[in-house]
């Protein structure tokens, strides 16, 4: 899966029951909400729905929706996001640390894990989870972030996976770093060992 063309080359792959959307999309998932019957989940989607909103002109390239069977509301949704980010004349390693300690420093987080990920470009790559609250709503919602560079050495990637399924949190984490494994930076050639690694939410719900 490749981002837009203004972008540098790159591609990605998501698990199943993720779905490319973006803001224009609302209305069609204001419907889907309403067919499921289940106001929670109208009530989560809507939230997902206004972020996404927010992450225009924030060199978003890529949005999608997460739809996965969750008890006791059904449906458990989430939203990944990826972003790219041009370093400028800032050396590659000290923006990607720049941007990683920016992330776990937020104000918004009141629990978080941060870790080094180990990647197949071998790049470097940071992940910080946990759980944020929303200002001024006493609500709060999982995300997962991973930041790492692009192989040109002159941008930044950043991808997210925001959900209000907290108590997902573990399987969440996974799936953003399987997302992460299957970056590439040249158009792959499909075979067996580029297929994705699975996540324990995906095993559990699907």
């Amino acid at each position: 899966m490749s981002t837009s063309p203004a972008s540098p080359p790159l591609w990605f792959r998501l698990p199943p029951g993720f779905h490319d959307v973006s803001p224009s999309d609302r209305a069609a998932l204001d419907e889907i909400a309403y067919s499921l019957g289940s106001p929670d989940t109208q009530g989560e989607l809507a939230r997902l729905m206004d972020g996404l909103a927010e992450l225009a002109g924030q060199r978003v390239v890529h949005t999608a929706l997460g739809l996965h069977p969750d008890e006791p509301t059904g449906v458990c949704t989430s939203l990944f996001s990826l972003t790219i980010r041009p370093t400028g004349e800032v050396d590659l390693n000290l923006s990607l640390a720049r941007t990683a300690l920016a992330i776990a420093k937020s104000s918004l987080w009141t629990s978080s894990l941060r870790r080094p990920v180990e990647l197949p470009s071998a790049l470097p790559c940071y992940l910080i989870a946990g759980t944020i609250a929303l200002p001024g709503t006493g609500q709060q919602l999982f995300q997962a972030r991973v930041a790492t560079a692009h192989a040109d050495g002159r941008h930044i990637l950043v991808l997210d996976l925001t959900s209000a399924a907290v108590h997902q949190a573990e399987g969440y984490t996974d799936i953003i770093e399987a997302i992460a494994h299957t970056v590439r930076f040249t158009d792959p050639d499909p075979s067996p060992a580029d297929t994705p690694g699975t996540s324990r939410l995906l095993e559990v719900l699907l």
